[in-house]
Parts: structure tokens; sequence; C-alpha cells
């Protein structure tokens, strides 16, 4: 059958971040929680901190069960003693100043907005984005002028789950009302999204990024239906891939 939407990944597919650094933003954080009244040293909430987030890592990675930023530095401060929910206003106040950083980073990858223009007069798009704080998602996507192409958007952290677990996938299949036979999904790492689209029978475009390579691809069990060097290949041959029956 055709093909009758295209679902893009979006950090490393879409979009570069340079110039970025998790340690400075762990500062921030830790200012702005002061900021909010949570007097604590620098040293002990980042050693809270990041205790926390290791405990939840392995959550999100060997579960791939999604769990919001809220919910480590919530449980960093409490127990540094403080008495506070990850629903707390001035977590979300501090987690906007954390983030703020990275979202000025960000950068459309060359070819792009050429790439999802072509996808849109086609049929459907959507987007999946394993990402911690939605939020930052929704922002970066206006931020950049694109967030107005997507039919449907899917963030880990809304969903509850991570690629490569499939209810993400269908999650965007339903949002999109189509079928996995009936999608093509471009993305740029070979776990996460080459090996996570196709188990729900997804047809699959790699595309290498400043954070997955054509050698990471190899290491993995399951192979994309194309691989190109750049969005600009993809964007050469977008209309012969969606126009083109799949099996």
């Amino acid at each position: 059958m055709a093909c009758k939407a295209v679902i893009f990944d979006y950090i490393g597919t879409l979009i570069n971040c340079r110039n970025y650094t998790m340690e400075a933003s762990k500062l921030r954080l830790h200012n702005a929680l002061a900021t909010e009244g949570f007097d604590v040293a620098e040293a002990k909430f980042l050693d809270a901190y990041n205790a926390a987030h290791e405990k939840y890592r392995k959550v999100r990675y060997e579960q791939l069960r999604e769990v919001t930023n809220a919910v480590w530095v919530s449980e960093a401060l409490n127990n540094l003693g403080f008495e506070v929910t990850m629903d707390d206003c001035r977590i979300k106040t501090a987690l906007s100043v954390f983030f703020q950083d990275f979202i000025d980073n960000l950068e459309i990858r060359k070819g792009a907005k050429k790439l999802i223009h072509q996808a849109k007069e086609q049929g459907k798009v959507g987007l999946i984005s394993n990402f911690t704080y939605a939020p930052v998602i929704y922002a970066s996507l206006r931020k950049l002028g694109i967030n107005q192409f997507f039919n449907a958007i899917v963030v880990s952290e809304d969903m509850g789950w991570r690629k490569p677990h499939k209810r993400i996938f269908q999650e965007a299949l339903r949002k999109l009302q189509v079928t996995a036979e009936e999608t093509v999904y471009i993305g740029d790492s070979p776990l996460e999204d080459i090996e996570g689209a196709k188990t729900v029978g997804m047809k699959t475009i790699f595309v290498p990024s400043q954070f997955n390579s054509l050698q990471d691809l190899r290491g993995i069990k399951q192979q994309p239906d194309i691989i190109a060097e750049n969005l600009q290949e993809v964007s050469e041959n977008i209309n012969k891939i969606i126009t083109a029956k799949t099996n």
C-alpha cells in the first residue's frame, strides 16, 4: 500500500545542539532552586541530583519507562531534608531555567525544513521525541518555526514510554490515523529509531547525526530500509520514497 505519513525523530535527526554543556545547566539549576528558597550547598545538591538522576536513568533505559526531571529533582531535594513534590511550581520554574541554554543552542539541520515541507505536501507528518521534559520540545519547535507542520507530536514524557518501546510508535500512528505499513520513519538512532520503528512494521530511513554514525548502525540486528548520508539526500528522493508501494 502507498505511504500516507512520514514520522520524524527530533533531536539529532531534524536539529543539532551546539555549544551546550550539561554541567553548566546543573549549576544554573542549583542557582534557580536557591532563588526559589531551597538553600543548599552546591556540592551537596549536585551529589544528590546525580544520585537521583542515575537511579532513574536505569529505569528509563532498562525498562523504557520515561521519568520526568521533576521526579529526580524533587527526590534529590527530599533527600537533602526538604519536603517537596514533583508538581511543586518552584521546581518547574527552576527546570525552565535549567533547559533554557539547551533550547538556545538548538539549530535546525541543513535540509530539514525543506524535507518537512515535502513530507507535508505528500501526506501527514508526525514527530516522536524521547525527552524528559515535554515543554522543552514544544518551546523549541515554536522557536525554530516548524511546530505548525506536524499533524501529531508525541513526547516520551507525555506518553510515559520511551523509544524503542512499541507503545510510543503506536501512539503516533493512532494520532495520525494511519497504519505502520503506510508510514515511513526517519531517524538517527539505530536502536531507538530504526529498531523501534521496524519492530512495529514501519519503513525506515537512517540519517547519521552528531550523535550517531554509520558505524553505530552496524551494531543493531535490524537494518533500515534506506541509509542516507544527510537530509538533503532524503529530500532529493522523498517523493519517490513516499509514492513507492510498501511491502
